[in-house]
Protein backbone atom coordinates (compact mmCIF):
# COMPACT_ATOMS: atom_id res chain seq x y z
CA UNK A 1 0.00 0.00 0.00
CA UNK A 2 1.53 3.17 -0.83
CA UNK A 3 -1.70 5.74 -0.54
CA UNK A 4 -3.47 5.93 2.19
CA UNK A 5 -6.07 8.68 2.37
CA UNK A 6 -8.71 9.35 5.14
CA UNK A 7 -12.54 9.96 4.91
CA UNK A 8 -15.77 9.97 6.56
CA UNK A 9 -18.80 7.82 7.28
CA UNK A 10 -20.57 5.66 5.12
CA UNK A 11 -19.87 7.62 2.37
CA UNK A 12 -16.82 7.73 3.34
CA UNK A 13 -16.87 3.59 2.74
CA UNK A 14 -18.47 3.63 -0.15
CA UNK A 15 -17.60 6.25 -2.59
CA UNK A 16 -13.53 5.11 -2.81
CA UNK A 17 -14.64 1.30 -3.21
CA UNK A 18 -16.96 2.48 -6.29
CA UNK A 19 -13.67 4.88 -7.45
CA UNK A 20 -11.58 1.56 -6.88
CA UNK A 21 -13.74 -0.45 -9.01
CA UNK A 22 -14.11 1.97 -11.51
CA UNK A 23 -10.40 2.73 -11.59
CA UNK A 24 -10.09 -0.98 -12.53
CA UNK A 25 -12.37 -0.79 -15.54
CA UNK A 26 -15.09 -3.06 -14.96
CA UNK A 27 -17.51 -2.99 -17.07
CA UNK A 28 -21.38 -3.80 -17.66
CA UNK A 29 -21.30 -7.94 -16.62
CA UNK A 30 -18.00 -7.98 -15.25
CA UNK A 31 -18.22 -10.17 -12.22
CA UNK A 32 -17.48 -8.88 -8.36
CA UNK A 33 -16.91 -11.62 -5.84
CA UNK A 34 -17.19 -10.98 -1.74
CA UNK A 35 -16.16 -13.18 0.31
CA UNK A 36 -17.62 -12.55 3.82
CA UNK A 37 -19.30 -14.25 7.16
CA UNK A 38 -23.23 -14.68 6.38
CA UNK A 39 -25.56 -12.64 8.39
CA UNK A 40 -23.12 -9.39 10.14
CA UNK A 41 -21.26 -9.34 6.51
CA UNK A 42 -23.56 -9.51 4.22
CA UNK A 43 -25.54 -5.89 4.74
CA UNK A 44 -22.64 -4.22 4.21
CA UNK A 45 -21.66 -6.30 0.90
CA UNK A 46 -24.98 -5.07 -0.02
CA UNK A 47 -24.39 -1.53 0.41
CA UNK A 48 -20.90 -1.84 -1.62
CA UNK A 49 -22.98 -3.79 -4.22
CA UNK A 50 -25.61 -0.71 -4.01
CA UNK A 51 -22.49 1.56 -4.45
CA UNK A 52 -21.88 -0.04 -7.96
CA UNK A 53 -25.37 -0.68 -8.91
CA UNK A 54 -25.08 1.72 -12.02
CA UNK A 55 -21.99 -0.42 -13.64
CA UNK A 56 -24.32 -2.97 -13.70
CA UNK A 57 -22.01 -5.58 -12.62
CA UNK A 58 -22.85 -9.30 -12.43
CA UNK A 59 -22.35 -9.38 -8.24
CA UNK A 60 -21.94 -12.69 -5.66
CA UNK A 61 -21.46 -13.60 -2.00
CA UNK A 62 -19.66 -16.31 -1.25
CA UNK A 63 -20.39 -17.27 2.88
CA UNK A 64 -16.77 -17.44 4.24
CA UNK A 65 -14.85 -19.33 1.40
CA UNK A 66 -18.06 -21.25 0.25
CA UNK A 67 -18.30 -21.20 -3.71
CA UNK A 68 -20.80 -23.95 -3.49
CA UNK A 69 -22.85 -21.85 -1.35
CA UNK A 70 -22.71 -18.39 -3.27
CA UNK A 71 -25.31 -16.19 -3.98
CA UNK A 72 -26.07 -13.65 -6.86
CA UNK A 73 -26.80 -10.06 -5.55
CA UNK A 74 -29.90 -8.48 -7.24
CA UNK A 75 -31.29 -4.99 -7.06
CA UNK A 76 -34.72 -4.98 -5.53
CA UNK A 77 -37.15 -2.30 -6.04
CA UNK A 78 -37.92 -0.56 -3.28
CA UNK A 79 -35.05 -2.54 -1.11
CA UNK A 80 -31.83 -2.07 -2.34
CA UNK A 81 -28.95 -4.94 -3.10
CA UNK A 82 -30.23 -8.58 -1.85
CA UNK A 83 -28.39 -11.78 -2.24
CA UNK A 84 -30.58 -14.16 -3.81
CA UNK A 85 -30.39 -18.12 -4.82
CA UNK A 86 -28.57 -18.83 -7.83
CA UNK A 87 -26.05 -20.97 -9.74
CA UNK A 88 -22.91 -19.25 -9.93
CA UNK A 89 -19.94 -19.76 -12.60
CA UNK A 90 -16.61 -17.75 -10.93
CA UNK A 91 -15.53 -15.43 -13.60
CA UNK A 92 -13.92 -12.08 -11.18
CA UNK A 93 -12.81 -9.08 -12.22
CA UNK A 94 -12.66 -7.90 -8.89
CA UNK A 95 -12.03 -9.88 -5.31
CA UNK A 96 -14.00 -8.32 -2.19
CA UNK A 97 -13.05 -10.00 1.33
CA UNK A 98 -14.98 -8.67 4.14
CA UNK A 99 -13.36 -7.99 7.47
CA UNK A 100 -15.77 -9.95 9.28
CA UNK A 101 -13.91 -13.35 8.01
CA UNK A 102 -11.11 -12.68 10.40
CA UNK A 103 -13.30 -12.00 13.37
CA UNK A 104 -12.25 -14.78 16.70
CA UNK A 105 -14.43 -17.62 16.39
CA UNK A 106 -15.44 -17.10 12.72
CA UNK A 107 -14.39 -20.72 11.37
CA UNK A 108 -12.08 -18.86 8.55
CA UNK A 109 -8.41 -18.60 8.38
CA UNK A 110 -6.13 -16.01 6.74
CA UNK A 111 -4.85 -19.10 4.71
CA UNK A 112 -7.88 -20.89 3.44
CA UNK A 113 -8.76 -17.11 2.23
CA UNK A 114 -5.90 -16.80 0.49
CA UNK A 115 -5.83 -20.37 -0.91
CA UNK A 116 -10.22 -19.50 -2.29
CA UNK A 117 -8.64 -16.24 -3.80
CA UNK A 118 -5.28 -17.70 -5.92
CA UNK A 119 -7.53 -19.51 -8.20
CA UNK A 120 -7.85 -16.13 -9.60
CA UNK A 121 -4.36 -14.50 -10.39
CA UNK A 122 -3.86 -11.05 -11.09
CA UNK A 123 -7.28 -10.46 -10.05
CA UNK A 124 -7.31 -6.95 -7.90
CA UNK A 125 -8.36 -8.14 -3.88
CA UNK A 126 -10.09 -5.20 -2.12
CA UNK A 127 -10.69 -5.96 1.90
CA UNK A 128 -13.11 -3.82 3.66
CA UNK A 129 -13.00 -4.04 7.92
CA UNK A 130 -13.56 -1.97 10.40
CA UNK A 131 -11.29 -0.72 13.68
CA UNK A 132 -8.68 -2.47 11.68
CA UNK A 133 -9.54 -5.86 11.88
CA UNK A 134 -7.33 -7.28 9.56
CA UNK A 135 -4.51 -5.80 10.92
CA UNK A 136 -5.23 -6.84 14.73
CA UNK A 137 -5.73 -10.69 13.21
CA UNK A 138 -2.77 -10.50 11.67
CA UNK A 139 -3.76 -11.09 7.68
CA UNK A 140 -1.95 -8.59 6.50
CA UNK A 141 1.09 -10.54 6.36
CA UNK A 142 -1.30 -13.32 4.37
CA UNK A 143 -3.54 -11.85 2.32
CA UNK A 144 -2.46 -9.10 -0.18
CA UNK A 145 -4.81 -6.34 -0.57
CA UNK A 146 -4.84 -4.24 -3.86
CA UNK A 147 -6.65 -1.58 -1.78
CA UNK A 148 -8.28 -1.45 1.75
CA UNK A 149 -11.08 0.39 2.77
CA UNK A 150 -10.47 0.12 6.85
CA UNK A 151 -13.25 2.38 8.62
CA UNK A 152 -14.14 3.11 12.40
CA UNK A 153 -17.13 3.16 13.99
CA UNK A 154 -15.92 4.62 17.57
CA UNK A 155 -17.72 5.36 20.15
CA UNK A 156 -21.05 4.02 19.43
CA UNK A 157 -23.89 5.95 21.47
CA UNK A 158 -26.84 4.22 22.59
CA UNK A 159 -29.70 6.63 24.05
CA UNK A 160 -32.94 5.04 25.78
CA UNK A 161 -35.90 5.85 27.92
CA UNK A 162 -35.85 3.73 31.20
Amino acid sequence: MTKKETFHGVPGILRPFKEYIEKNGLKKGDQIVYYGVPGTCTPFVELLAFAVRSLELEQVFVPFVDEHRATKICHVDNVGMQARMGPMTFKPKAIVIMGGLSMPNVPVKAEQVKSAISKYPGIPVIGVCFMHMFEKAGWLSTVSFDCLVDANIDPVEVTTKK
